[in-house]
């Protein structure tokens, strides 16, 4: 069942008794319930910006275009033709003649049965508002929807007769009639109205076409479903000229004819569209796995998740690249991160927006600006795999910004950087939801036919994506934006593991708040659960799915090492230090060089601390190739010292000077014999011990003092940084307690507005100006009211000068003040005298 199926379901139409029809929206509107008022709130958030004083501007702000047209665009396919159908029906509308619209001769039992729902959810959005029998359209709606030349209706008709007759002169008019066969007419507008009683008559209609030759009627056919216009020549062929003389098409300009509502909707029926859609597609299922299989892929793919956002974070430990002028990051760097992690670079593109949604990853703010990681990537660290899945997951339900996007164009022409700006896509949010909420429909273990997927969405907000895909300027044949939305949300679902082989995992859907597989027949979805206590939950699901921690490995004699699972952090951070990783997999594969045992060396570390942590750290015994290795690096290492002089080289043996120097490797270090044992440079120390480790040496970095330099791996962190705000669409839905307090509020400023009031007879006033009244005769009035307990409707003007109109109940008055409860406001306040205009009894019918 779709979203708009739900709605209609929950909102039937309000039954308003034997009251008077209303005239205007706005008493339309003042004959709903506090219900129907805060449904309307709800679903069009963006009339509580701010909160209307009465109904009257509830329902001018209802009607204003920005407001309609994203109402408009909120609407499901069904809903949307219903719209589309009042637009191109008189106004107002008739339920039977909306009926037939939809349904054509033929009639339609399903179109039957979905039309009540589709109108009740129009009425509770205020965009159709009247009984049955006097439908109307708002007239913005109706503007947006109705077919034009400029603005063609998806229902492929075109304008009425009177329209399209509107700046004929009246002898061409009656020249129409006449070939129509019908009686002169003394006026054009009866002529016209003739014309369209011949068009909407069944019988009469089916006798003209009947005299139409095949080629006649076959150009009626072209026209019939839209558009309805076409070119013509200066001298029409017979049959457009016999079609033109009878009013069949009218010209609208002197090369173009239009072909008439009332004819085209007698060729087809009676029906406003060609396919109306009352039913939302199903969801089809491509294939069908058991739960178990599913949650295991699903596990498994968040810890590859887990993994690779450490890698990536871990390799700018130190500091990453540097931050484009514009913002964001170089193609370049791109790509030797997606290198780096083995990925396509649209995949890199996603592990680091996603890191940087979720506040792990961010730019240092320097005068040099880099990207780094975040102090709470440390935090991060620190917590269970589970808990850091979910934290990663969390931030990437809600984040408007969308790394599909990057490599691709923005409106001017500029390319999309990783990271940088203008990838936020404010309904993102909501397809991931969707799409999510649509896989859960399916039977656990189902994994959902992605195109089924995709046109269920299109019949959900059919204008939307439209409405996205013009604003982003996509051409011919380029999916909308909501597609595309939906087919990354598909693809990064399944790399977060919240998703196994396409199918929803056990610990998504309770991140979804909805019910386990197991008690899904015993437990409905809720929602109210806060999304952190669903990510908890889902937390606990996955942790016994995650492989767990393992604190060994299997040293091997071609010097490698296996780690059999994920490696404790201790464990990993060290040998992370003294190997290099060869392959990933089921099993990590490190490999142990000569350049990886000097970094151990270099971070502080000595040979005997090497062999006892590899003897302690691995279920082999260490094999004789490795423990040479570590002697042999160990032996060299720090036999060379390298200092600043600019720089210089010391050693014990000045042979191995003599050799340096004699290296033609040497020559760009710009190297110079001090004494025996020393050498000058003219690079940086560095600079200098990148070189000379080129060249096959081990040296060793020394203070000034001459004591060896530690180098340890030390982690760079930018400042604290706070993960970036989504950008909302539109104004953010309201709560409860909002919408009660908006609509007493709306319902109070209503009363006073609408109130009927007791003029004084000295000073009468205009209706709707404020009540002027002398100071002896408010304080008068106002005391008498506070003994009697009565309500009296004021005139105040406040400190900035904003003059408005309130209904109180007096309660005190002293001081130069008066005390009492503002109906307008609900709740009790306090007036200077002075600032009140005037003051007026309410009639007593009011009272």
């Amino acid at each position: 069942m779709g979203i708009g199926e739900l709605d209609r379901e929950a909102h039937v139409p309000e039954v308003t008794g034997a009251a008077a029809a209303p005239r205007t929206l706005a008493e339309a509107l003042r004959a709903r319930g506090d219900e129907g008022l805060a449904a309307l709130l709800r679903a069009r958030p963006d009339l509580l910006s701010p909160v209307p004083n009465d109904l009257t501007q509830l329902a001018t702000r209802a009607g204003t275009r920005g407001s309609v047209v994203r109402a408009l665009e909120r609407l499901d396919r069904f809903a949307l033709q219903t719209a589309e159908a009042l637009a191109v029906g008189p106004d107002p509308t008739p339920y039977p003649v909306l009926l037939a619209l939809l349904t054509g001769d033929e009639g339609d039992p399903g179109i039957e049965a979905a039309l009540p729902g589709a109108v009740a959810l129009l009425r509770e959005q205020a965009l159709v508002w009247g009984e049955d029998d006097r439908l109307r359209l708002v007239r913005t709606a109706r503007e947006l929807l109705a077919p034009s030349a400029q603005h063609p209706s998806p229902t492929g008709l075109g304008p009425t007769v009177a329209e399209a007759t509107s700046g004929m002169s009246p002898g061409r008019v009656q020249e129409i009639i006449a070939a129509a066969g019908l009686p002169a007419t003394h006026d054009p507008v009866s002529a016209v109205a003739a014309l369209t009683e011949l068009f909407t008559d069944r019988a009469r209609m089916g006798a003209l076409l009947d005299s139409a030759s095949p080629e006649a009627l076959a150009v009626l056919d072209r026209l019939v479903w839209g558009p309805p216009y076409g070119e013509v020549t200066a001298n029409p062929a017979p049959p457009v000229r016999w079609l033109r003389d009878r009013g069949m098409l009218l010209p609208v300009s002197a090369r173009t004819m239009v072909l008439p509502r009332e004819v085209a909707l007698h060729l087809r029926g009676g029906r406003a569209h060609r396919a109306p859609e009352p039913v939302p597609p199903e969801l089809g299922v491509s294939r069908e796995y058991r739960p178990q299989v599913v949650d295991s892929a699903a596990a498994g793919q968040a810890h590859v998740a887990l993994a690779t956002v450490e890698e990536l974070l871990k390799s700018w430990d130190r500091g990453g690249p540097q931050v484009l002028r514009a913002g964001g990051l170089a193609v370049r760097d791109l790509k030797r991160t997606a290198a780096a992690l083995d990925v396509t670079e649209e995949t890199a593109a996603f592990w680091l927006e996603l890191c940087y949604g979720a506040g792990l990853l961010a730019s240092d703010g320097e005068a040099d600006e880099r990207y780094a990681p975040t102090p709470a990537y440390d935090h991060w660290l620190d917590l269970p795999p589970a808990e850091r899945w979910a934290l990663l997951v969390t931030p990437w339900l809600s984040a408007t910004r969308t790394p599909g996007l990057v490599g691709g164009q923005d409106t001017k022409g500029r390319t999309l950087a990783a990271l940088g700006p203008d990838l936020d896509r404010a309904p993102a949010p909501e397809v991931r939801h969707r799409v999510l909420a649509l896989l859960a429909t399916l039977a656990p273990g189902s994994a959902a036919d992605p195109e089924t997927l995709f046109a269920r969405l299109r019949w959900e907000r059919p204008l939307r994506g439209a409405a996205q895909a013009a604003s982003e300027g996509d051409g011919a044949g380029v999916p909308d934006l909501r597609s595309r939305l939906a087919r990354w949300t598909l693809a990064e679902a399944e790399l977060l593991g919240l998703t196994g082989r396409g199918a929803l995992s056990g610990p998504a859907r309770a991140l979804l708040n909805l019910p386990l597989a197991e008690a899904a027949e015993a437990t409905a979805p809720g929602g109210g659960v806060e999304l952190s206590v669903a990510a908890e939950r889902a937390a606990t699901l996955l942790a016994p799915l995650l492989p767990e921690a393992v604190d060994h490995v299997l040293l091997q004699a071609d010097l490698t090492a296996v780690a059999p699972g994920p490696l404790r952090r201790p464990l990993g951070d060290a040998l992370a230090v003294l190997a290099d990783v060869e392959s990933k997999g089921g099993a990590t594969v490190y490999r142990f060089t000569p350049g990886s045992v000097r970094r151990a060396l270099d971070s502080g570390l000595t040979a005997s601390d090497l062999h006892e942590f590899l003897k302690a750290h691995s279920r082999t015994p260490v094999p004789q190739p490795l423990a040479y290795l570590v002697d042999d690096v160990a032996r060299r290492h720090g036999h060379l010292r390298v200092g600043a002089a600019s720089a210089y080289v010391r050693c014990d043996d000045d042979t191995v000077l003599g050799e340096i120097l004699a290296d033609r490797r040497s020559a760009s270090l710009g190297l110079r014999r001090l004494a025996p044992t020393v050498l000058a440079a003219q690079t940086d120390p560095a600079s200098l011990l990148d070189g000379l480790r080129s060249m096959g040496y081990a040296p060793a970095a020394e203070s000034a003092e001459g004591d060896v330099l530690v180098t340890r791996a030390d982690a760079y962190r930018t400042p604290a940084r706070t993960a970036p705000v989504p950008v909302p669409d539109g104004p953010p839905a309201p709560d409860r307690t909002l919408l009660g307090a908006a609509v007493r509020a709306i319902r109070a400023g209503d009363r006073a507005a609408t109130v009927v009031r007791k003029e004084p007879a000295a000073v009468p006033s205009a209706a709707g100006a404020l009540p002027r009244t002398s100071a002896a005769e408010t304080l008068a009035t106002v005391q008498a009211a506070a003994m009697t307990g009565s309500a009296v409707w004021i005139g105040y003007v406040n400190a900035d000068g904003a003059a408005s109109q309130r209904v109180i109940a007096p309660v005190r008055v002293e001081g130069g003040f008066v005390t009492g409860y503002d109906h307008t406001a609900d709740e009790v306040r306090t007036y200077p005298l002075h600032r009140i205009t005037g003051v007026a009894e309410l009639a007593d019918d009011q009272v």
